[in-house]
């Protein structure tokens, strides 16, 4: 791989005696089927569509009542908070660098543009995520919602 890793999985330099490993290798040689099965939820996200909303699949329907009385059913602002994913909260109780936080953000990102185009050709999305330099880690966000 042309672009240094070690940045995002800082124990690759240290793999073969120090003379390192590229993530594809490492994954082979620390990774599971059962952890990546689960996330394929997370990098390949299924998506609904209920009423006129487009959401994540597993939403409630009780949140997404309060978000429509809350944003005086605003589509877009309600879809913007119901789709959102913090990218600090995939895994509870570990520390994540920004680099690894604004890393996965991407492409996240670049994963729901080409999902959410495949699951829905005739709508436009707009999807975001505040890839900005020094944010507290829980402010790193991914959302989407319905072009207007």
């Amino acid at each position: 791989m042309a672009d240094d890793f070690s940045a995002l999985i800082p124990e690759l330099p240290e793999w073969n005696n120090g003379g390192g490993i590229d993530p594809l290798a490492w994954i082979e040689c620390v990774g599971n089927y059962e952890l990546a099965a689960g996330y394929s939820f997370i990098f390949w996200p299924g998506f609904v569509r209920f009423e006129n909303y487009v959401l994540r699949e597993g939403f409630s329907v009780e949140s997404l009542r309060g978000f429509e009385d809350a944003c005086v059913h605003d589509r877009a602002s309600i879809e913007a908070v119901m789709n959102h994913v913090h990218i600090a909260d995939i895994h509870c109780n570990v520390a994540a660098s920004e680099a690894q936080l604004r890393y996965l953000g991407r492409v996240l990102k670049d994963i729901h543009e080409v999902k959410l185009a495949r699951d829905f050709p005739e709508l436009a999305f707009e999807i975001s995520f505040n890839d900005e330099d020094g944010l507290d880690p829980i402010d790193y966000q991914l959302t989407f919602r319905q072009s207007a």
